[in-house]
């Protein structure tokens, strides 16, 4: 991780756009954990943007619910949700208030705190797959429900916050289809990545689940 990064935190400002704008202005950023083992800090490398009530493909596409309330703001929050009875992921919300957006982190490099995640992602083979993959992401920064809600731009001593870090330069940003995402909502080019980056979780198509019989 560049060790003259910008260190300067996040705005509310820099949520409060469409999830389109941000998504893309996330790559490079610095998310950080703190923990009460001590800080971890991850790059992010690799994030897909979901638009809501516009969006098949978004958890907030039919509405408010107890489990998506968080996506419908303030911008700035995270939104944790967990699947498939096992996983947590993490998304950060943006606005404007009162529209469900929300942007899934899905990769990143972690520098700070790396040995903390080799503890709890200790089937990775190398540091590059602590974080890849957002379910890997949750799990090597330690996130679970109990950050669900939480401001990211609320101030110091939270549990989470972002740093301006080191965007990478346009030429260097990729688009295309979401991972997994099946139905109407598959056609998005909304999964944005850092070219080249080793840290950059695979393309997977959406794969209907079987039915047990």
């Amino acid at each position: 991780m560049d060790e003259g990064m910008d260190r300067t935190p996040l705005t509310r400002e820099f949520f409060d756009r469409p999830v389109v704008e941000v998504a893309p202005d996330l790559l490079g950023r610095v998310l950080v954990r703190s923990t009460d083992e001590g800080p971890m800090e991850l790059r992010l490398t690799e994030v897909e943007a979901y638009a809501g009530d516009i969006d098949p493909g978004s958890h907030a596409f039919r509405g408010r619910t107890a489990r998506n309330s968080v996506m419908f703001g303030p911008p700035g929050h995270s939104y944790v949700y967990f699947t498939y009875g096992m996983w947590h992921c993490l998304n950060l919300v943006c606005g404007p208030e009162g529209k469900a957006s929300g942007v899934l982190l899905r990769a990143g490099e972690i520098g700070i705190g790396a040995e903390m995640a080799r503890k709890r992602r200790f089937s990775a083979r190398h540091d590059r797959e602590l974080a890849k993959g957002p379910a890997r992401l949750a799990t090597a920064l330690d996130v679970d429900r109990a950050l669900n809600g939480v401001d990211v731009v609320a101030g110091a001593q939270r549990p989470l916050s972002v740093l301006h870090g080191s965007p990478p330069s346009p030429d260097q940003v990729r688009s295309g289809p979401r991972t997994g995402v099946g139905g109407d909502g598959s056609h998005q080019p909304w999964r944005f990545w850092i070219d080249g980056d080793p840290t950059v979780s695979p393309y997977r198509a959406h794969a209907p689940r079987r039915r047990a019989t």
